[in-house]
């Protein structure tokens, strides 16, 4: 029986309002007809007698007796934190699940290559909080994460939060951020580099031509020159292959200024015919961006930035290290290509100072690292108002691709958000889309309508990628359950 039957039932009343018109009926009954019809569809069968009759929280409880209540949101409570570590080819990614009192979970993600421990350490500080109170957990954490890998559980938390609130209130999470600009996100496809670059052409004419992308990344540094006599200056000192390497005083670990690396007039010959060959394959139609180049100085810098500007590079990315203000701007003024930071920068304060000095020609937030999805809108909202595009970086899983995609669709000055995942065979795997559409097809992604990030894990093939040191899968964590520490900065 139907709740308006019960509700009929309980006042022995008789529904007899016809379902359909007869089609020989004056114009006026079936006007009055027609509104006695909406008020029954708009009351879910009951007849308009009984609602006339009926007390008004009997009515209430009657008309919204079809309401889907996802949640009590003012009720809502954080319970718990559990992890797991997958593998992202061959980089780890933390993912985190926020439990609640009323069997919700919100889902985030530490930045790839980050402890799992940055987020995990922040679960007594807002276990017992209500998760919709996003901004107010925010302000409460934000003093536990910093720049680059260190913001990552900060991040992770904030994604986690508003994937709750927006299933709390039956929202998706760009909604809360103030609703979409955009139905579809235009995704850019990072191509790690390859030393021949017929080679490395082939790879981003795939992703070109038969992957769909409209939106192109190549790294071209000083590694590939690095064999060749004549194109780098202080190489015999430096081993400019070890770019990723974090060992003390080791090339990797030192800030580029400080190395003292020099191109030669050949070094830079050689590394924009690299460019040429790219841009034969692929056009100028395509935007075309650029990443890794080598740590060296400003002034090599410029010099790059001048060689290569004839092919129209989208940008250049992180030429020097995002704290150095004054040299970015210098290098800003000598070169036409646009210049871009961000990726590891925590909070907007420091993305302000590099606007204000008019340092950036684009902005390159990380939302993993950047402080979450609120607070890397904020950065690209203080960008738009002075005239600086937005791009994103991200290097995840799907957790923390669609909160990148949500963020996105609420920006107004968003340019295109990487993918670094293209040639991870499982990756789209890891997660079930609540609509049942792709995370992506042919360079972009939807934008869902469904409450949260409008995704789910799949479990299944989570458990196939966790990382061979770390087996855990969402168990227990009751070490981290208590404060031991007095973390108000001020007295």
């Amino acid at each position: 029986m139907t709740p308006s039957q019960k509700f009929l039932e309980k006042h022995g009343i008789k529904d007899t309002e016809p379902d359909a018109l007869p089609m020989e009926q004056p114009a006026e009954k079936a006007t009055q007809n027609d509104r006695r019809g909406f008020l029954k569809k708009s009351l879910g069968g009951l007849a308009l007698g009984s609602f006339m009759f009926a007390r008004p929280e009997e009515t209430l409880e009657h008309a919204t007796s079809r309401v889907n209540r996802f949640s009590a949101p003012s009720d809502l409570k954080i319970t718990d934190m559990k992890y797991a570590v997958v593998m992202n080819g061959g980089g780890r990614c933390p993912v985190i699940k926020l439990e609640t009192n009323q069997g919700l979970v919100g889902l985030g993600e530490v930045r790839d290559g980050a402890d799992w421990r940055y987020a995990l350490f922040l679960k007594s500080r807002i276990k017992g909080m209500n998760p919709c109170s996003v901004e107010q957990i925010f302000k409460r954490i934000k003093q536990f994460g910093y720049h680059a890998r260190q913001g990552g559980g900060v991040c992770a938390v904030e994604m986690a939060l508003w994937d709750l609130a927006g299933k709390a209130y039956n929202v998706p999470a760009y909604q809360l951020l103030g609703g979409k600009y955009r139905d579809k996100v235009r995704l850019y496809a990072d191509t790690p580099q390859v030393k021949d670059p017929v080679a490395f052409a082939e790879r981003m004419r795939v992703r070109l031509k038969e992957k769909g992308f409209t939106f192109l990344k190549m790294d071209f540094g000083i590694e590939l020159v690095r064999d060749i006599p004549g194109t780098i200056v202080n190489a015999n000192f430096w081993d400019v292959n070890r770019q990723w390497s974090n060992d003390p005083m080791s090339y990797g670990a030192m800030l580029h200024p400080l190395t003292q690396v020099q191109l030669t007039d050949k070094g830079l010959e050689e590394m924009a015919n690299y460019v040429a060959k790219v841009r034969e394959v692929v056009g100028y139609e395509v935007p075309l961006a650029s990443d890794h180049y080598g740590h060296f100085d400003l002034n090599n810098a410029i010099r790059l930035g001048r060689a290569v500007e004839k092919y129209r590079l989208a940008w250049l990315e992180d030429m020097i290290p995002w704290q150095l203000t004054s040299q970015l701007k210098e290098i800003k003024t000598a070169i036409e290509t646009p210049l871009c930071t961000g990726e590891d920068i925590y909070l907007k304060e420091e993305f302000i100072k590099l606007i204000d000095t008019q340092s950036v020609d684009i902005v390159h937030p990380d939302l993993a690292t950047s402080g979450g999805l609120l607070e890397t809108k904020k950065i690209a909202d203080y960008a738009e108002e002075r005239g600086v595009a937005s791009a994103m970086h991200f290097a995840g899983l799907p957790i923390s691709f669609m909160a990148n995609v949500h963020c996105a669709a609420a920006s107004m000055n968003f340019m295109g958000l990487e993918n670094h995942s293209i040639d991870v065979p499982y990756w789209q795997n890891l997660v079930k889309t609540v609509d049942g559409k792709p995370l992506y097809e042919m360079g972009f992604a939807a934008v869902p309508d469904t409450p949260g990030l409008g995704i789910e894990l799949n479990e299944e093939e989570m458990k196939k990628h966790l990382a061979p040191e770390n087996t855990n899968f969402f168990g227990p964590t009751p070490e981290w359950d208590n404060i031991r520490s007095w973390d108000r900065l001020w007295s």
